[in-house]
């Protein structure tokens, strides 16, 4: 099993929605993705919600906690051949426009806060972000 190195955000506007991605056209999380070598985790981040979300001006609140998980397969359950290891921090935004970079993130968008872990495909995803929704 491959070990990987990933790195996002939660992201709040001012009206307290988050942020949550599409990816593929066929998954919804939070925005995340790759360490690039030479990146540090904070910098990864800010340049996958970039990618996936079109924001630059992001304001720098915390580290979240890190979480594990494996990859998403094809028919949307663990793809086992690589496990995840996904470092998390919090962010807010005056920024509402979206529009993602990344071909890969056709979509974003904000959603209200209670909605979030609905709406998010990967039952880990869901998890983390219930652990943190109160303290956000």
């Amino acid at each position: 099993m491959k070990k990987t190195y990933s790195a996002g955000g939660v992201v709040t506007n001012k009206k307290g929605q988050i942020l949550v991605v599409n990816q593929n056209w066929n998954s919804w999380s939070l925005p995340k993705g790759h360490i690039d070598k030479g990146e540090e985790k904070l910098e990864a981040a800010i340049r996958e919600i970039y990618e996936e979300s079109g924001i630059r001006k992001l304001t720098f609140v915390s580290e979240l906690p890190t979480y594990e998980r494996y990859k998403i397969s094809l028919d949307g359950g663990d793809d086992k051949s690589e496990l995840k290891v996904i470092y998390m921090f919090l962010f807010t935004t005056n920024e509402e426009e979206l529009k993602p970079v990344d071909p890969d993130n056709p979509e974003a968008r904000w959603v209200e806060k209670d909605e979030v872990a609905t709406l998010l495909t990967h039952e880990k995803d869901k998890e983390f972000f219930l652990s943190i929704k109160n303290t956000i």
